[in-house]
């Protein structure tokens, strides 16, 4: 069962699977029993609850017609698999070899950290993070000032992250 519940301290959306005795708002950290959160809608399927609270998300910040007219999450993720092309038949297509690039390109290492890995992590560790802040934040990790952007901005599509008065959150 996963259950869309908010709070009452600094209005965060968020959802819980099961029924667990206490729930903690990811926002503002207030613990609260799960049976005294406001449950606005409880449902088995998970896809069902991400479109509810992404649709609040999107109502609360005057996009509610924009996200009327999106495809489901499930569709979405469906076509998305079908988008672009793949990152072999990219280099091919650019005139260099898949193979040799792979044979030279450094592996990850267990301590390295994905630009969007990044982001979160700025948003995460921030006081009350600005743009300005996640992209200071990003740079001093060497990702760049545009992928940063473009990360907020799908982040904030997705309904992970909220942004109120220049302010972002991750959820």
């Amino acid at each position: 069962m996963y259950a869309v519940v908010g709070c009452g301290e600094c209005n965060a959306l968020w959802i819980v699977e099961g029924r667990p005795e206490t729930s903690q708002c990811p926002r503002c950290g207030t613990t609260r029993a799960f049976e005294k959160r406001r449950q606005f809608v409880t449902t088995d399927d998970e896809d069902h609850a991400r479109e509810v609270r992404a649709s609040m998300l999107a109502a609360r910040q005057g996009h509610g017609d924009a996200f009327a007219e999106l495809d489901s999450f499930a569709e979405l993720d469906d076509r998305i698999e079908d988008a672009g092309v793949d990152e072999e038949t990219y280099l091919r297509e650019s005139g260099v070899d898949p193979d040799e690039v792979q044979s030279v390109a450094p592996d990850e290492s267990p301590g390295s950290t994905s630009r969007e890995a990044v982001v979160r992590e700025a948003l995460r560790e921030l006081e009350e993070p600005t743009e300005s802040d996640v992209v200071t934040y990003a740079r001093r990790h060497d990702v760049p000032a545009s992928y940063t952007e473009r990360a907020l901005e799908k982040l904030l599509r997705a309904g992970e992250v909220s942004e109120n008065r220049g302010v972002y959150r991750l959820l």
